[in-house]
């Protein structure tokens, strides 16, 4: 009996892990779909989102839980889109580290910017220039 009620514990945090987890892929893809959309205040308002879920399920990540702050408080899409970047490289690294979705995570790369983000779609929607270069950019990598 013991067994099963491990089995079951184990099984019961497994499954809140993987939401979490989809959870902060979830957000992210927000946020990045704000600044495609050059929305200021749509992407602090996700950012604050995310900035939630990291703190709740990923306090040990520093970096993405300083910079979805910095994307926060951010006045202008500008500089919103500055700290996307280094969001977005340590995003890539906890999507290689940790299994964030079931589906596909695509790492996209702007040669303009020389800066990364992940979507979750193998075409390009530029969140660094939005509407004025909005398919500039390639998929450097894909995660399975």
């Amino acid at each position: 009996m013991k067994k099963i009620a491990w089995a079951i514990a184990l099984f019961s945090t497994l499954a809140v892990s993987a939401q979490a987890q989809n959870n902060v892929l979830t957000n992210y893809y927000a946020l990045k779909d704000a600044l495609v959309a050059g929305n200021t205040n749509t992407a602090s308002t996700q950012a604050a989102l995310l900035n939630t879920q990291l703190e709740k399920d990923f306090p040990n990540q520093k970096v993405l839980i300083r910079e979805s702050k910095k994307i926060m408080s951010a006045k202008k899409i500008d500089e919103q889109r500055n700290h996307f970047s280094a969001l977005s490289v340590e995003m890539y690294t906890l999507a290689k580290q940790q299994h964030l979705s079931a589906e596909p995570v695509y790492y996209q790369y702007c040669p303009m910017k020389k800066s990364y983000w992940l979507s979750s779609r193998a075409a390009i929607e530029n969140p660094y220039y939005g509407s004025s270069m909005l398919t500039c950019g390639k998929v450097t990598d894909t995660i399975k």
